[in-house]
């Protein structure tokens, strides 16, 4: 009987990650189910960095006309990790499907909401700064620099100075 539960268990774990990518929904029938919690799973294409520090996950060659996006703002990377080595990578992205400009996206910010190809990503490298983009680097202080080279202040002379007295009347 014990041979047989641990036999069962294992073929269950077996199987798991196929019954749970069995509910996982293609990146193209997002679109059908905003506002649902869903799983959407495919390869992503590219990772593009926006100007502000927001990282995509494209799942299609043109991101412009890609129905589903998934999203990480910049204060969820270090929860998440460098979210740059899921190109070329087929994974799953769990969460709830929001309407964005017209297109699907899911908001990522934790790491258990991927999973897939991707069962760790690595964390962020130590000088990578999302607010600065790399030009800040952490532990070093230095004071800012003048606005422009401030002018020695003139002082008083240190040899006595002779004043001739005045002329007698």
């Amino acid at each position: 009987m014990r041979s047989s539960t641990m036999v069962f268990l294992f073929l269950f774990a077996l199987l798991f990650p196929t019954l749970a990518a069995a509910g996982c929904i293609p990146p193209s029938e997002a679109r059908k189910h905003i506002g649902e919690t869903k799983c959407v799973t495919g390869k992503v294409w590219r990772v593009e960095k926006g100007s502000d520090g927001v990282h995509y996950l494209d799942f299609c060659e043109d991101a412009k006309g890609c129905p589903f996006t998934a999203v990480v703002f910049p204060e969820d990377l270090k929860h998440i990790g460098d979210v740059r080595q899921l190109q070329g990578k087929s994974i799953e992205v769990h969460g709830d499907v929001k309407e964005y400009e017209g297109q699907a996206e899911i908001v990522v910010s934790e790491a258990r909401q991927l999973r897939g190809d991707v069962a760790h990503i690595p964390p962020l490298p130590k000088n990578y700064d999302v607010e600065q983009r790399g030009h800040y680097s952490a532990g070093i202080f230095s004071h800012p620099t003048p606005a422009r080279a401030t002018a020695k202040k003139r002082q008083l002379p240190t040899l006595p100075v002779e004043i001739p007295d005045d002329p007698p009347e």
